[in-house]
């Protein structure tokens, strides 16, 4: 389980024969998971200053491999009586998101973020979200995207510095969101889909 709160920025050694070799001041030890731009990985092996992860067929087809070059964010996996501070994270990336569009907005950035529309149901506004391992709140939520407002620190301290229109990030919807619409969405009688006004009707009745 994680956080979604950035532990540092590790420098990609070497990507081959499904063995990523990371250079870290963060130091696991074998055996130990760490999310790796957000994706729940395995520590393998590790030398005084690097570690390394291996990632199976099945999660490079999953995962947007274009970003796991030159930087990529850590977390390690939460130890119990850990400060939690972020949302809870379980590094199971859902799908790819598509940086679509990206704005000014004051003295920050809204970036808007499209998935594919099985997904879009647990993008909740004022809701939480990982991207590339970063807890995010959902601003304003459309059909099949949603608009992320990101403060310079932000920006600057992570991979969204090099995000432009057109790249792939991994995403991972809340938790809780995909949990609470599970349980409910057999409630209806009808067969369209279940909408959060509709849990929110359900809930009432308790």
């Amino acid at each position: 389980m994680f956080t979604g709160l950035i532990r540092e920025m590790a420098h990609v050694v070497s990507f081959k024969n499904n063995f990523l070799t990371l250079k870290a001041e963060y130091s696991p030890k074998i055996g130990d998971s760490i999310a790796v731009n957000g994706a729940c990985l395995t520590v393998v092996r590790h030398t005084s200053d690097t570690f390394t992860v291996e990632l199976s067929p099945e999660s490079q087809q999953i995962l947007a491999m274009q970003n796991y070059k030159d930087e990529v964010h850590i977390e390690p996996a939460m130890m119990m009586g850990d400060r939690f501070e972020g949302h809870i994270v379980q590094g199971h990336v859902d799908c790819l998101g598509t940086i679509s569009s990206i704005k000014k907005n004051g003295n920050s950035t809204d970036f808007y973020v499209s998935l594919p529309s099985e997904y879009s149901k647990y993008i909740i506004p004022k809701g939480s979200v990982t991207i590339d391992g970063v807890s995010l709140t959902v601003n304003d939520v459309m059909k099949d995207s949603f608009r992320l407002t990101i403060i310079p620190h932000t920006v600057e301290n992570t991979l969204f510095k090099r995000y432009k229109v057109g790249t792939k990030v991994n995403l991972e919807t809340d938790m809780f969101a995909r949990y609470v619409y599970n349980m409910f969405k057999g409630s209806k009688d009808k067969k369209d889909e279940l909408s959060w006004g509709d849990v929110d009707r359900i809930m009432a009745t308790y």
